[in-house]
C-alpha cells in the first residue's frame, strides 16, 4: 500500500510539474453545460461578428453535449435532460448556422422541448436571452421596475442588499427589462413554434405582492421620468464602474453578456470601445481542445493554482521547489489592494482577499483567500514579502465574520430574506449571501492548522457553535459551493477537528458513521447533483475522485489509525485514473441549483493529491 500511494503522489506531481504555466499558475478549464457557448454565440450574431471558425468551435462543443434522448443534460444523471439547457443549444446551434431544424438530431431536441412545455417554462435567464432576439415577448417577463435601483439604505430592501455576483446581473436585466431590446439580424432563427401558451404562475403570491408594492411607491413619486432616467442612469453607471482591465463585468461570461446588451440597449454603438473590449475579454476565456471551444464563466486559475500549491506541499514537495516558488509568486500578484463591493458592509477592513478568477481585482471572496493563504503558509515563515502578504490576507479574513459566527463566500452580514420573495428566479440561492458550513468549515480548517488558532478564541468558539447548530439530523452538513453534502460534512468535521473539537465529538462521530453508511461498493463515495436541488442527499450511483477524496480526508482527520473503509477508498484513489468514465468529468462543484454546475478539471489532481498525502503523513 505505502508504495502504491508514494507512486500515484509522484506520478500527479510529475502530470503537474509538466502542465504548470510559465508565470506559475495552473490553467485548467473549468467546465459546465452549454450556456455559456450558447450565449457567446447569440453574443456574436447579434454583434455581427462573423467570426466563423470561432463560432463553429463553439457550436461543434455544443452539439458534442447532446445526449442520446435528444437533450442536454447540466449532469449525468439528469434523467429527462434540462429544458433550459435544451432550448439555449437547439436555438444556439441554428443560430450559428451549424444545423438545421429539419436534422434528425434537431428535431429530436424540439420533440423534447415541446413535451415539457416548451420555451414558457425555460429559466429566467433563458427567456430573456429569447426575448432579446425576438422569440418571445418581453411583457411576458415579472420584473422589478428600473426605479428599484433608487430605493435608499432605509428602505426594507435596496440594491445593495444583495451579493455581488447577484447585483452585477440584476443591474443589465433591470436595464433591459426596462428598454426591452430586440436584435434581430438576417441570421436570427424563428423558433416561435416552440411557444406553447401557458397560464402557470411561475412566481409566488409574496413575489408578486412585493413586486406590486414596489410599483405603486415608484407611481407617486414626482418628476417621474427624471427619476426613470436617473435609475437608468444609475445601473448602467453600477456596471462601468466594476469593469475588470479585460473589459469583462466582474470577470463573469455571463454578466459581461448581459452588460453588453445593456449598453446596445441604452444606444450604445456596437463599435464602441467598451463594448469592443469586453467582446475581447470574453474570447480570453475560451477553452481549446480538439476543433471545439468551451466557454468558462470565469476562469479559476488563481483557486486551482492556490489549492494545487497547497496540496503540493502536502504531498512532500517542499515549500522551496522551483515549482511553488513560480506558483507562489503569481499568488502574490493577484492578491487584491482595491476596495471592492464587500467594504460595503465591512466598512473598517483593508483590502487583502484574493479572488476566483486570473483577471479579478475587486471581487475577494474567503474560499479563495484560504487556499492562497494555506498555499504561502509555509514561505511567509521565512519571507518578508509573503508575511506581509500573509497578515493582510489574515486581517481581511477574520474582519469577514459573519455576525451568526459563520463565514460567508463574498460580503459579510448580507442575508436579508425578504430578497427571497421578489420576482427573481432562484432569488433564495442567489440574491443574499449567508453563512455556509463549507466557507465555515474550510476557514476553521485553515485558521487551525496554519494559524495556530483555537477553540479558545472567542471568534473560534461562535463559529462552532454555529456549525454544531446546522449539522442535519442524520450527521452530515450541507455544502453550498460543492455537491454537497459529502463536501459540505468534509469542510465541516476537518474545520472542527483543526480548532481543537475533539475527535470524539459526539457530532464527529455522527458524521462519520453517516459517511461509513454512504460509501460505495466499489470503496468511493458519490453524490448526485440532485442533492443541490432537492436539499437532501443523494446517492450518485458510483463513485467521483473529489467526493471519495473529500469522505477520505474526514476519515484520516477523526481516526488515529487507518480503517478499513478508509483504505477500501484509497484503493479506489489508486485505481482510479485508468478508468476513463463519465465520473471523472461529472461535475462536484455548484453555482446555481438546478441551474448552473462546474466540473472542475484540476479536482481529480487536488483533492486525491490531499488526501492521498494527508494517509501518508499521519499513518506513515
Amino acid at each position: 500500500m505505502k508504495e502504491r500511494v508514494e507512486s500515484e503522489i509522484n506520478r500527479i506531481v510529475h502530470r503537474l510539474q509538466g502542465s504548470q504555466s510559465p508565470d506559475g499558475a495552473w490553467r485548467f478549464c473549468l467546465e459546465s453545460g452549454p450556456l455559456t457557448n450558447a450565449y457567446m454565440i447569440i453574443l456574436l450574431r447579434s454583434l455581427r461578428i462573423d467570426d466563423e471558425e470561432f463560432i463553429s468551435g463553439l457550436a461543434q462543443r455544443i452539439a458534442a453535449l447532446q445526449v442520446e434522448n435528444g437533450t442536454w443534460k447540466l449532469f449525468h444523471d439528469e434523467e429527462r435532460g434540462n429544458l433550459s439547457a435544451t432550448v439555449e443549444a437547439y436555438y444556439a446551434l441554428l443560430y450559428a448556422g451549424h444545423s438545421w431544424n429539419d436534422e434528425e438530431h434537431m428535431l429530436t431536441a424540439k420533440q423534447q422541448i415541446l413535451a415539457k412545455g416548451g420555451l414558457s417554462q425555460t429559466s429566467m435567464l433563458t427567456k430573456l436571452m429569447l426575448s432579446l432576439s425576438g422569440q418571445i415577448p418581453w411583457d411576458a417577463h415579472v420584473t422589478i421596475p428600473i426605479e428599484g435601483m433608487l430605493l435608499p439604505h432605509w428602505a426594507p430592501f435596496h440594491f445593495f442588499d444583495f451579493v455581488g455576483y447577484a447585483r452585477v446581473h440584476i443591474a443589465p436585466i433591470l436595464i433591459l427589462t426596462d428598454r426591452k431590446l430586440v436584435i434581430q439580424t438576417e441570421r436570427t432563427p424563428d423558433i416561435s413554434e416552440l411557444r406553447i401558451p401557458s397560464t402557470a404562475d411561475h412566481h409566488s403570491f409574496a413575489a408578486r405582492y412585493l413586486q406590486k408594492r414596489i410599483e405603486d411607491v415608484i407611481k407617486f413619486l414626482p418628476y417621474t421620468a427624471q427619476i426613470h432616467q436617473e435609475a437608468l442612469n444609475q445601473a448602467k453607471q453600477f456596471m462601468l464602474k466594476r469593469l475588470e482591465a479585460d473589459g469583462t463585468l466582474y470577470s463573469y461570461l455571463t454578466s459581461t453578456v448581459l452588460m453588453i446588451f445593456a449598453l446596445l440597449s441604452l444606444g450604445y454603438p456596437k463599435s464602441h470601445p467598451v463594448i469592443t473590449r469586453a467582446v475581447a475579454g470574453l474570447k480570453t476565456m475560451a477553452c481549446h481542445r480538439n476543433g471545439q471551444i468551451h466557454m468558462q464563466d470565469a476562469t479559476s486559475t488563481v483557486w486551482d493554482t492556490a489549492l494545487l500549491t497547497h496540496a503540493l506541499q502536502v504531498s512532500g514537495v517542499s515549500a522551496s521547489h522551483p515549482m511553488l516558488q513560480k506558483a507562489g509568486r503569481y499568488l502574490l500578484s493577484r492578491q487584491q489592494d482595491k476596495y471592492g463591493d464587500w467594504v460595503l458592509h465591512n466598512h473598517a477592513a483593508l483590502p487583502g482577499g484574493w479572488g476566483f478568477s486570473d483577471s479579478n481585482t475587486i471581487n475577494p471572496d474567503i474560499d479563495d483567500t484560504t487556499a492562497a493563504l494555506r498555499a504561502i503558509s509555509q514561505m511567509q515563515k521565512t519571507d518578508l514579502v509573503y508575511q506581509r502578504a500573509w497578515q493582510r490576507g489574515l486581517n481581511w479574513l477574520l474582519s469577514m465574520q459573519n455576525d451568526d459566527g459563520g463565514w460567508p463566500a463574498f460580503e459579510k452580514n448580507t442575508n436579508k430574506q425578504i430578497l427571497s420573495w421578489l420576482p427573481i428566479e432562484g432569488a433564495d440561492a442567489v440574491s443574499t449571501d449567508p453563512s455556509t458550513t463549507d466557507l465555515t468549515g474550510r476557514t476553521l480548517e485553515f485558521l487551525g492548522n496554519h494559524a495556530g488558532m483555537n477553540v479558545r478564541d472567542p471568534s473560534i468558539q461562535k463559529a462552532v457553535s454555529w456549525l454544531l447548530r446546522n449539522q442535519e439530523e442524520n450527521g452530515s452538513w450541507y455544502g453550498r459551493w460543492g455537491i454537497c453534502y459529502i463536501y459540505g460534512t468534509w469542510s465541516a468535521v476537518t474545520g472542527l477537528i483543526a480548532v481543537g473539537v475533539p475527535a470524539e465529538h459526539p457530532a464527529i462521530q455522527k458524521a462519520v458513521q453517516w459517511l461509513l453508511r454512504i460509501q460505495n461498493q466499489d470503496g468511493g463515495w458519490g453524490e448526485s447533483c440532485n442533492s443541490d436541488i432537492v436539499k437532501s442527499y443523494v446517492p450518485l450511483g458510483a463513485s467521483t475522485p473529489s467526493q471519495t477524496a473529500w469522505a477520505v480526508d474526514t476519515l484520516i482527520a477523526a481516526s488515529p489509525t487507518p480503517t478499513l473503509p478508509m483504505i477500501r477508498g484509497i484503493q479506489f484513489l489508486l485505481g482510479k485514473e485508468g478508468n476513463q468514465d463519465w465520473t471523472l468529468s461529472y461535475p462536484t462543484g455548484a453555482a446555481l441549483p438546478g441551474g448552473f454546475y462546474f466540473h472542475y478539471n484540476s479536482y481529480r489532481y487536488i483533492w486525491p493529491l490531499i488526501a492521498l498525502g494527508h494517509f501518508q503523513k499521519k499513518y506513515g
